[in-house]
């Protein structure tokens, strides 16, 4: 069954934004005033839906789409402010440094966040007001079935000079009883010190999620489908991945080749044994929508096709060309998730190559799928995205954090395809600087239940502030929106398209 987020038709509209492209004065964005001042945005412009990307801490290259724990949140989303607010900072003891505006340092805005969390935790034991101890008390009990193995795991990693864990000692690599017990003794502040900061993550994303709903903006999450090999859940539960005798992976994950590479991407990660999984009743991965459903309105399920079909690539292979599908549990999942959680407020990410298999999975739960514009003019009439063809259940996209901008979109595009655009839109061609504006029109003006843009296509910007590079393992995820962009006409000018087209929030 459609979850409840969309089950009520009305048309909506919202941004795709990052938390970290946020404005702020730290560094990068996160869960404190600079947010709630975004949602104001959004409410004053009728806009009713704020997406971001996953909220766990990110791994190899930064990426949110490869976390280090699949139920974590990211520590650099830590607010100073309200870690000033709540007594646990100074704030005569927190120095704003200069950081950059433009794009996010994450060195240097790592080591600043956590030392900052550690001195809130030392703080805790003298000065935290007793409602938060006895609030964190709670909360460590609620989400024991992940938080103390992760603690442990940062503990540890921290202790084994961020070294992955199949480097560290067998007896801890391998989790061996008595040597855990011992590791939990030696390292035990630390320990406290991870699920401290845990806590008042969520308290934050908590509060953040509760203005939004006072302001009508509904919020959506997202669930990567993997976790990286180097992760708490891998260390924790290795029998739910198809991994050897030594724990390493014996396939891994990726995409054959595509529009985005010709090579395929090998993303490295291991898979999943589906029938360890299946035979746990998929507790760990409702666990997992469970955690995202929590935090927001709706859920974008990342490689939707996953759950019916993955690429598994040899381990050690370096190109994603040779592999091979390795079926998914399909729609028993889903009726597994949807008997422990409820109706599913899931969002479909079908895009790549997709089967008739796949769309069948999505419609069967009616899930709306995504439509990306900047995919839509092949020239094909019959093209599923272009936004005649679309289905009523679909949320629409000028594009996505995998794609570029659309003006450098359009930018970058062959003649053709430039001419078969204008054709389509029915004038003359234009300039780089209307191409943006245009596919924002024909998402909003579509039958589409949600359209989006990411706030780069709203603000106009070029192949400079493109958020991701598939394929591309650094360099990525960095653009922010300075305050100026953030205080800009553009988002006037969307909301009067909202308003124009039916979209805009109803109060």
């Amino acid at each position: 069954m459609m979850g409840s987020a969309f089950a009520s038709g009305l048309r909506g509209a919202g941004i795709l934004l990052h938390i970290s492209s946020l404005p702020s004065p730290w560094g990068i964005g996160d869960f404190g005033p600079s947010a709630l001042a975004w949602i104001d945005r959004l409410a004053a412009a009728g806009l009713g839906w704020w997406q971001f990307l996953p909220l766990g801490p990110p791994g190899r290259g930064n990426s949110p789409y490869e976390p280090f724990s699949t139920f974590a949140l990211n520590e650099l989303f830590i607010s100073p402010d309200w870690l000033i607010e709540d007594g646990l900072l100074r704030a005569d003891a927190v120095t704003v440094r200069a950081f950059n505006s433009q794009t996010v340092d994450f060195e240097t805005v790592g080591e600043f966040k956590l030392r900052l969390l550690a001195q809130a935790h030392d703080n805790s034991r003298s000065s935290a007001p007793g409602n938060l101890r006895t609030e964190f008390d709670t909360f460590c009990q609620a989400e024991a079935h992940w938080l103390n193995d992760y603690a442990l795991f940062r503990a540890l990693r921290e202790r084994h000079n961020t070294a992955d864990y199949w480097d560290w000692p067998d007896e801890l690599r391998y989790r061996v009883p008595s040597a855990l017990a011992r590791a939990k003794v030696e390292v035990a502040d630390n320990v406290e010190r991870f699920r401290f900061t845990q806590f008042l993550l969520n308290r934050q994303q908590r509060r953040l999620h509760e203005y939004a709903r006072q302001k009508q903006v509904r919020l959506i999450g997202d669930v990567p489908f993997l976790v990286a090999s180097n992760s708490a859940d891998v260390w924790a539960h290795p029998e739910l991945f198809l991994l050897n005798a030594e724990g390493l992976p014996t396939v891994v994950a990726g995409v054959p080749p595509d529009y985005f590479s010709a090579d395929g991407q090998l993303w490295g990660n291991p898979l999943y044994d589906w029938g360890v999984q299946r035979s746990a009743g998929y507790s760990w991965w409702t666990d997992r929508i469970r955690g995202v459903m929590a935090q927001s309105d709706a859920v974008r399920l990342d490689h939707f096709r996953g759950f019916v079909a993955a690429w598994q690539i040899p381990a050690g292979a370096i190109t994603a060309r040779i592999g091979e599908w390795r079926p998914g549990p399909g729609a028993d999942f889903f009726r597994a998730a949807g008997a422990r959680l409820g109706p599913l407020p899931v969002i479909a990410e079908d895009l790549g190559f997709i089967t008739a298999d796949v769309a069948a999975l999505r419609d069967q739960f009616h899930f709306p799928g995504m439509s990306v514009l900047q995919f839509a003019f092949d020239g094909d009439p019959h093209n599923p995205l272009l936004p005649e063809n679309y289905a009523t259940q679909i949320v629409a996209y000028t594009a996505t954090h995998d794609n570029n901008t659309s003006r450098g979109w359009y930018e970058s595009l062959p003649e053709e395809e430039r001419n078969y655009l204008w054709r389509y839109l029915g004038r003359p061609a234009g300039s780089p600087e209307d191409v943006a504006w245009d596919l924002i029109q024909l998402a909003w003006e579509s039958r589409a239940i949600v359209a989006m843009a990411p706030l780069q296509d709203v603000l106009n910007v070029g192949a400079e502030a493109r958020m991701n590079w598939p394929g591309h393992a650094l360099g990525n995820w960095g653009w922010r929106a300075t305050d100026e962009q953030i205080s800009s006409a553009a988002l006037q000018r969307l909301g009067e398209l909202t308003v124009r087209t039916g979209r805009a929030i109803v109060y």
